[in-house]
């Protein structure tokens, strides 16, 4: 009988790379929807006739159980979050009803419902913020810098709770940024490279970015969602640092995405202060020595090649719009 995974977030970037993922393992795979008037499935439309969608809601917690109670999941992967972190400073409360309280909501709708499922939580980088020692491991404390750190770092240790109280199979990947092709356009990456698109095909001429020197650990989603899998393939659960171990800049970023297009990025990228986070994450390093060792993973495509893959990728649809009469020019 195939094993049963019940993805929150099955509509972003993650939940569409492990959706592809588990399916290709032969599982049987449910995705959690929050309700809405407009249709958000353009991520996973390949994969509509394959997915079971199941509405419930993170800030709900009977809907959750009636969730798990329809999926008879084994395995629960939690990737739905406010995930961005501009956003957080704007709306700290909802992000925390959402990163931090749906944590636990779904942990005590799994303890009541599916005690015996394992359970995935997705922690982040911000939890280290403003870093003690780089680069940043497992045992690395915590000094988030933004909402969104805050509540990823209550629902990574509630997690820890849950697992230590309940006896429950919870772990946590900690994964350092990791972008695609599919990657909202919000972000600072796919704004990059989206951009580079519409800058080559001569719909605009500026890109305005904030700190072009904070550096990230930079990695593939698709490299990052098979370490999701095999932290609930392990005998025990741990908690396991997901990350690259190398850190690039946003501006090693744009000449990487701008030279593929066969542009400068010093002609066409303008600095507003606007795009300046209140507290800034100058520096984050991953160490994913443990992953490496227990679980034999390690990252596919390196830097450079994301940045190529997210350009090309953005290049042809901006193209395919221009063919279709759907692109327009920035005023």
């Amino acid at each position: 009988m195939a094993r049963k995974a019940l993805i929150t977030g099955v509509t972003g970037q993650d939940g569409s790379y492990l959706a592809e993922l588990l399916l290709s393992k032969g599982y049987e795979v449910f995705g959690v929807v929050r309700r809405a008037s407009t249709d958000r499935f353009e991520r996973i439309e390949h994969l509509r006739d394959r997915v079971t969608i199941i509405d419930a809601d993170l800030l709900d917690q009977s809907s959750l159980m009636t969730a798990l109670e329809q999926s008879q999941a084994d395995e629960v992967y939690n990737l739905a979050a406010q995930s961005f972190v501009p956003t957080s400073f704007q709306q700290p409360v909802l992000t925390a009803e959402f990163t931090a309280v749906g944590v636990a909501r779904l942990l005590e709708a799994l303890r009541h419902v599916r005690p015996t499922a394992r359970f995935y939580q997705a922690s982040s980088s911000e939890m280290f913020g403003k870093v003690f020692e780089s680069p940043q491991r497992e045992t690395t404390p915590f000094h988030p810098r933004s909402p969104y750190g805050v509540a990823k770092v209550y629902g990574h240790w509630i997690t820890v709770n849950y697992r230590e109280s309940y006896d429950l199979y919870a772990c946590s990947g900690i994964l350092f940024n990791h972008e695609s092709p599919r990657r909202g356009l919000e972000f600072v990456t796919r704004k990059i490279t989206h951009a580079v698109a519409r800058i080559a095909a001569g719909l605009q001429k500026q890109l305005a970015l904030g700190n072009l020197d904070a550096r990230r650990d930079w990695g593939f989603a698709g490299d990052y969602v098979d370490a999701m899998w095999r932290m609930l393939q392990q005998d025990e659960p741990q908690d396991y640092v997901i990350s690259t171990g190398q850190t690039h800049s946003v501006r090693e970023f744009c000449e990487i995405a701008f030279g593929h297009a066969n542009l400068d990025y010093n002609d066409h990228v303008v600095i507003d202060p606007a795009f300046f986070r209140p507290a800034e994450v100058d520096l984050l390093l991953g160490d994913s020595k443990c992953a490496h060792d227990d679980l034999g993973w390690t990252p596919a495509v390196d830097f450079a090649s994301l940045v190529t893959m997210m350009t090309e990728s953005d290049m042809a649809m901006v193209q395919q719009q221009i063919d279709h009469g759907l692109a327009s020019p920035s005023l």
